[in-house]
């Protein structure tokens, strides 16, 4: 389910983001397992505040917006049939824009920088 990095950089710093939806049971799972190693994280709501169509596409970029776009969801399912055909990287990124709940989740972001850079 979650692939372990163990990174040692000697005075670097790293901030994780954690997107998704509170509720999912997949990132309940997540937060346990940050929680459990002590690590911390900022989570972000993207059914409540929303998701910004710059990360959506660098994201969509990073690994590909048929891995992202969750079409197995009821949201995906219940749209209309003309709201599914045809989808493409552009379409895929407005549909995730307008439901959040079709976003894969969680969507995990890991920054490093150099203490020095502070």
């Amino acid at each position: 389910m979650f692939q372990v990095f163990q990174i040692s950089c000697k005075g670097a710093r790293m901030t994780i983001h954690l997107y998704g939806i509170p509720n999912c049971d997949t990132v309940k799972k997540a937060r346990k397992w940050l929680d459990a190693q002590d690590l911390e994280y900022t989570f972000h709501d993207y059914k409540r505040e929303g998701v910004d169509r710059e990360n959506l596409a660098r994201w969509a970029d990073r690994c590909g917006w048929e891995v992202l776009l969750n079409r197995r969801g009821t949201t995906f399912r219940n749209l209309g049939e003309d709201e599914k055909a045809d989808i493409d990287r552009d379409k895929a990124l407005t549909l995730m824009q307008e439901h959040p709940s079709m976003i894969k989740r969680p969507v995990c972001l890991l920054y490093t920088s150099d203490a020095a850079d502070e």
